[in-house]
């Protein structure tokens, strides 16, 4: 099964006083515009989901959203508690098995640094994996089985800029 772990995109700061608290902070116009550009990203690689499991926070909810609307793929698209930032990760793995072998792609949408314990757990058994995914960014993980261990590899980690329009070298 091939896990797909993203980062919601750029949200509203949190000492916005705009948002009783941090679960309402919504996405950022530049936010949207991202998540915009990784949704057809996606789209032109053909890559689709069978499932896309979001944290229920209004930010990565809005993420997650975009992407399965861009995909057509609104059908798929639960909102589960489990990918709430304080959530357990055996929580999150038990959805996870719940879905494995139905299916062949597993979209998640959440937060840091609950997203690279995720991998780091699932890649090496433990949190010595020193990773961070920057808001919007995307990984895939390979995994044959699930489990709260060492039962994943790595196959590629992308950044936000990897989605957008090219800059030239003078603007990097």
């Amino acid at each position: 099964m091939k896990l797909y772990i993203l980062r919601h995109a750029e949200a509203a700061e949190p000492s916005d006083a705009r948002y009783a608290n941090d679960a309402a902070r919504p996405l950022t116009a530049k936010g949207i515009k991202r998540t915009r550009q990784l949704a057809n990203a996606l789209r032109q690689m053909e890559i689709t989901f069978d499932v896309i499991f979001s944290s229920p926070l209004v930010r990565a909810r809005q993420t997650a959203e975009i992407v399965a609307r861009s995909l057509m793929l609104e059908k798929n698209l639960r909102v589960i508690n489990q990918l709430s930032p304080s959530s357990a990760y055996v929580d999150l793995i038990a959805q996870i098995e719940h879905v494995h072998h139905s299916v062949e792609a597993v979209m998640l949408v959440g937060h840091e640094p609950h997203l690279s314990g995720l991998i780091s757990l699932l890649c090496t058994g433990g949190g010595s994996l020193a990773l961070t995914l920057k808001k919007g960014g995307l990984a895939r993980l390979e995994l044959e089985t699930v489990k709260a261990e060492r039962c994943a590899s790595l196959e590629w980690l992308l950044s936000p800029r990897h989605f957008g329009p090219k800059r030239s070298s003078s603007e990097r």
